[in-house]
């Protein structure tokens, strides 16, 4: 089975609809959503939506939460953009999940709120500690939140970032994992597990956002998507 995880779409339309046609090109089976799809840019509603009717397993992340649970007065914005009813789809995802593939189990999160911001660099200790979750311990671990790709192995196990679809900080394209193995399996076998890049028209993103002048942070969010330089 050939499982895409996507996260971090930040209401970038153009990017996520450029990933959509990159996993029918791959033959994508499953689609399983990580978090963030809301906050930074402009088409929040589009990109919850898509969330919500492309994918088969959802967890939230700190800005689905953030949004749906109406934390903070200055994201009004957003929630003029999304309702009551997607802000409590947003608001009421499970934290996290755990999945069996090809004799692996993988714990599945965004990042924060379920634990601190965690990226390629930290260290082995900070890193390993995120095997052991609410299930015991973990041979995966699969997230997202810090918007940069990566792959590790620890003694621990494997320790995987999806990347962003909507705004990637390093390379500024789309990304997203890909996993082929035995879902639901826990037999031994094969796994292969592939980071995919897809570029995107970001000028078209750009252009979208430069279009409305109530998006908050504009400078920053098309300076992200056009950089990956990390802005705010």
């Amino acid at each position: 089975m050939k499982i895409a995880l996507v996260a971090d779409l930040h209401g970038n339309l153009p990017a996520t609809l450029a990933m959509e046609q990159a996993l029918e090109r791959i033959g994508a089976d499953e689609i399983w959503f990580l978090g963030d799809a809301v906050g930074k840019g402009p088409s929040n509603a589009e990109t919850c939506d898509w969330a919500r009717q492309k994918c088969s397993l959802w967890v939230g992340g700190n800005w689905d939460y953030g949004i749906g649970g109406k934390e903070y007065a200055a994201d009004q914005y957003f929630w003029d953009q999304l309702g009551e009813e997607r802000m409590n789809w947003l608001n009421t995802l499970p934290r996290e999940r755990e999945v069996m593939i090809s004799g692996v189990r993988f714990r599945l999160f965004h990042g924060r709120p379920v634990t601190e911001l965690m990226q390629v660099q930290d260290d082995k200790e900070k890193l390993g500690a995120a095997f052991t979750g609410p299930g015991g311990v973990y041979g995966g671990v699969i997230f997202a939140d810090s918007h940069r790709p990566f792959f590790r192995t620890l003694r621990e196990g494997y320790i995987i970032n999806t990347g962003s679809v909507g705004n990637s900080i390093g390379v500024p394209k789309a990304h997203a994992l890909i996993v082929e193995g035995e879902k639901d399996s826990a037999e031994p076998g094969p796994l292969m597990m592939t980071i995919l890049s897809v570029p995107y028209d970001t000028q078209a993103a750009v252009d979208i956002a430069m279009a409305d002048d109530g998006l908050p942070h504009r400078d920053s969010y098309i300076r992200e998507i056009t950089t990956g330089i990390y802005s705010r």
